[in-house]
């Protein structure tokens, strides 16, 4: 389906730690060692809780306060340009429906490039990854969207993915999450991302189960989990998220002021998402409808 793309030179590299949250470099291999050693793991598997209102959860769902390694889901994928090696995925991405079936949600900060590829439920060194790889066609994002300030309350941006040498949109292939607005802070929601291989060696999905709060002085949420680090920016937050169907209502994506994170240590336990309000929706309208968005 890419014949050719992968030998195309890079018209622009993505900066180093572009889908990062608030961390400066990366965690070194020992740190990464350390977290995700046989200790945390097997405490992630122990600890847990029932729903908010006392309500049984499937046991991927408890909220454990750190992610874990899980084999992924067809809607949720990672970022990589093309020319470069698929390990040097720099955000996460994820799909959701859309009236012609072509569209994904990520960060706003990650600055998608013409030379993008899309490949939901990666596997690192697979020969063939099992929903494809799927070049990114045009990207919209609010003009207005900064690091700081109001402007983070609008880290989102949708791009739309070409179709398949057999014709199918991404949405037939992989399924899609739907795009809702966030019904308030307060949520628990599930999270899914992608860490670059140079914080986490596995180079493979990850999830967790969290509750939202709301970020002090933004319209964002907040939710603490170990270990969103590089790579995971665009990670979808979903609610009423179905083991059995693997997808979920999208209430936000990994993102927002200081590209979704506090500065320093807290920078890998601690992450944010915009709100799911009207600038959210305007800006869906404008990609289905293959529109620049212009802001005044």
């Amino acid at each position: 389906m890419l014949a050719g793309l992968y030998v195309v030179t890079l018209a622009a590299a993505v900066p180093r730690g572009a889908g990062g949250h608030g961390r400066e470099g990366s965690w070194s291999s020992e740190e990464a060692r350390r977290f995700w050693g046989p200790t945390r793991m097997e405490q992630s598997a122990r600890d847990g809780s029932d729903g908010e209102n006392g309500d049984a959860v499937p046991d991927a769902q408890r909220i454990t306060g750190s992610a874990r390694h899980f084999d992924g889901v067809p809607s949720v994928g990672m970022l990589f340009s093309v020319g470069e090696d698929m390990r040097d995925h720099h955000c996460t991405a994820s799909v959701v429906h859309s009236p012609k079936g072509n569209l994904i949600i990520t960060a706003g900060h990650c600055s998608i490039g013409d030379d993008a590829a899309f490949v939901p439920d990666y596997r690192a060194g697979a020969g063939k990854q099992p929903y494809g790889v799927w070049p990114v066609d045009r990207v919209y994002a609010d003009p207005r969207r900064s690091d700081t300030g109001a402007g983070s309350d609008l880290d989102f941006a949708f791009a739309t993915v070409k179709a398949d040498g057999r014709g199918r949109q991404i949405e037939r292939v992989t399924g899609a999450n739907r795009l809702v607005r966030t019904p308030g802070y307060v949520n628990r929601v599930t999270v899914i991302g992608y860490p670059d291989a140079d914080d986490d060696p596995a180079d493979k999905a990850i999830r967790c189960t969290a509750m939202t709060a709301r970020l002090e002085d933004r319209n964002q949420l907040r939710m603490r989990c170990d270990g969103f680090v590089s790579g995971t920016s665009g990670s979808p937050w979903l609610t009423h998220f179905d083991e059995r169907t693997r997808t979920g209502d999208l209430v936000g994506v990994l993102g927002g002021l200081n590209g979704g994170g506090p500065d320093g240590d807290e920078s890998a336990r601690i992450s944010y998402s915009p709100v799911n309000d009207d600038e959210i929706f305007k800006l869906y309208l404008d990609a289905i409808n293959d529109r620049q968005p212009e802001r005044g």
